[in-house]
């Protein structure tokens, strides 16, 4: 018993020393390599990645906010362009109505003058009437679908017929002019007094209507000033 207990306790004596012996060779061989180079360069390479990262990163953000900065520029640039066009085209419009060139429509009155037996209308009366429509605050007039315009003129010829911008016109004459009726009628039918009073005494024939909704075509012809030239 003796002996075999002295040669298992050999065995096991040296089943750890061979055990202890590999660990110390394991041990030895990892003190002897370096770990923390090891480390180093592998923080070395992640810190350069990362660098490059951050480059390309920056480079990025840069180019991303440059084209934001861009669109937004262009964008400011096409609103402000959208609202010049549009005010211009506004102005356009407006110039347009007052020189006449383009159709228009509103409410307004419409003024019917016609030659009886014991009287003829005048272009004298066709010319007051205008003035008094104007001064009402009249926006477009036409006679006998004719525009109006700012060097419109109408006039008698050998006393037989009226000339209106060059075309003939004659009764009965249809007189449209748009803006607020009620002053464009209050401006020519004063009681006793008004326009519409004193053609009715001379004998002839003149009737006011108000209307909701008048049209009025545009001027046909050529606007051109010979002498009036734009100050620098």
């Amino acid at each position: 018993m003796k002996k075999g207990k002295i040669i298992m306790t050999i065995t096991i004596g040296l089943m750890c020393f061979i055990l202890f012996a590999v660990i110390f060779m394991q041990f030895k061989t990892i003190n002897s390599t370096d770990i923390t180079a090891l480390e180093r360069m592998r923080e070395s390479e992640l810190e350069k990645e990362i660098m490059t990262l951050k480059a390309k990163y920056e480079e990025t953000y840069k180019k991303l906010t440059e084209t934001t900065d861009k669109i937004s520029e262009y964008k400011e640039t096409i609103n402000s362009e959208q609202k010049a066009l549009q005010v211009l085209q506004d102005e356009v419009k407006e110039s347009q109505v007052l020189l006449g060139k383009s159709d228009v429509s509103g409410t307004g009155v419409i003024v019917t003058l016609s030659d009886t037996k014991n009287a003829n209308i005048e272009s004298e009366d066709l010319l007051v009437l205008i003035n008094l429509l104007n001064d009402a605050g009249a926006e477009a007039i036409s006679i006998n679908d004719q525009r109006v315009v700012c060097n419109s003129y109408i006039a008698t010829i050998r006393n037989t017929f009226i000339r209106m911008d060059g075309e003939v016109i004659t009764s009965p004459y249809t007189v449209k002019a748009i803006g607020n009726s009620q002053y464009l009628e209050s401006a020519i039918s004063q009681k006793n007094v008004g326009f519409v009073d004193e053609k009715l005494s001379e004998g002839k024939f003149v009737e006011v209507k108000q209307v909701e909704n008048i049209n009025i075509g545009k001027y046909t012809g050529d606007l051109k000033f010979e002498y009036v030239k734009e100050e620098e």
